[in-house]
């Protein structure tokens, strides 16, 4: 076998897609089964459709592009780079948007390819990442989107829990709703769309969420079980992603015994639990994991496998780099 390498559980990704894909229905709410962890890989998303997402999202149109022989509608939850507005169009049938020179672009290649593109605006209830922020550049922007040619303007969105570190609350997404009210009166046109952020609103569903709130964007908490700040989410499966490392030399240190295994850019000591819970993590750098097997419950030599449960953020790593075997069943 090859190391370091990443196993991935499909099955235990497409039990926690049905679930969330049944929590999600009885409050009409549309899923939009996002990809990005996983690079748009085939096996994987064919689980999420198996498992009635309404949608396909990624951050990437070279992911999108992959996934191409779904007949999911594709959305694509970056705002839109114009250098890439050809495969865009091509390669998705939505996009969320806050730049009306992007949106103009999109316009000019869905005409020109004679499609209708859906658009979703971005409002920013404070995160900060992306959206539009104040009501009156809101309208100023839908009023210009609404000259376009070939454009159809099917709801807003926000995005929560990423930059700013807003959580989603019934307070904040009311206010997005009572914005999509005040659009539709302003200029009588019908948004069917609120799409109410990712797999952080899901905190709302033991509390309360606006009833309005009909789209939600899930990545973390169909791959991984997790929902806000990376917390797992009750009923599931958290161990869906786990990182094996080969241990390449084991030295004493003091009154430790240190088993250094081979490591990957960008993985960082918080982002990794070891299966053995007799084992600690000490440190990281760019080619070299460092753990205690001082009181492992097995004796450790070189060449034995250590297991890792690990974070979004390392899975996102793994997933992404070359340099990982992904072991996908």
């Amino acid at each position: 076998m090859v190391y370091p390498r990443i196993e991935v559980d499909i099955i235990k990704i497409k039990e926690n897609t049905e679930k969330m894909v049944s929590e999600c229905k009885k409050r009409q709410i549309k899923v939009v089964g996002v990809t990005k962890l996983f690079c748009g890989n085939k096996k994987i998303a064919k689980a999420l459709v198996d498992s009635k997402v309404d949608i396909l999202g990624d951050s990437r149109i070279e992911n999108l592009k992959k996934l191409s022989s779904f007949k999911l509608p594709k959305m694509l939850i970056r705002l839109p780079m114009i250098s890439k507005v050809k495969e865009i169009v091509k390669y998705s049938d939505i996009a969320l948007v806050s730049e009306i020179d992007s949106i103009k672009k999109i316009s000019k290649e869905a005409f020109k390819t004679n499609k209708e593109y859906k658009i979703i605006l971005m409002v920013d209830l404070g995160d900060l990442r992306e959206g539009i922020y104040f009501e009156d550049e809101i309208k100023e922007t839908i009023k210009e989107i609404l000259k376009f040619k070939n454009i159809n303007l099917i709801g807003i969105g926000t995005n929560l829990t990423c930059f700013g570190g807003v959580i989603p609350t019934y307070s904040n997404l009311s206010r997005l709703v009572d914005i999509k009210k005040s659009i539709e009166e302003k200029f009588n046109l019908r948004l069917d769309i609120i799409s109410g952020g990712n797999s952080g609103t899901i905190s709302l569903f033991n509390k309360k969420i606006p009833k309005e709130i009909n789209q939600l964007r899930l990545g973390a908490s169909l791959s991984l079980g997790i929902g806000l700040n990376d917390k797992p989410i009750r009923g599931l499966n958290n161990d869906t992603f786990k990182l094996i490392l080969e241990i390449v030399k084991i030295k004493y240190e003091k009154e430790k015994i240190i088993g250094i295994c081979i490591s990957i850019d960008g993985i960082k000591v918080n982002d990794l639990t070891p299966f053995d819970k007799s084992i600690s993590v000490i440190d990281v750098n760019n080619d070299y994991l460092f753990i205690d097997i001082t009181r492992p419950n097995k004796r450790y030599k070189v060449g034995d496998k250590i297991k890792f449960l690990i974070s979004y953020g390392a899975t996102l790593v793994a997933m992404t780099s070359k340099y990982v075997f992904k072991d996908i069943k």
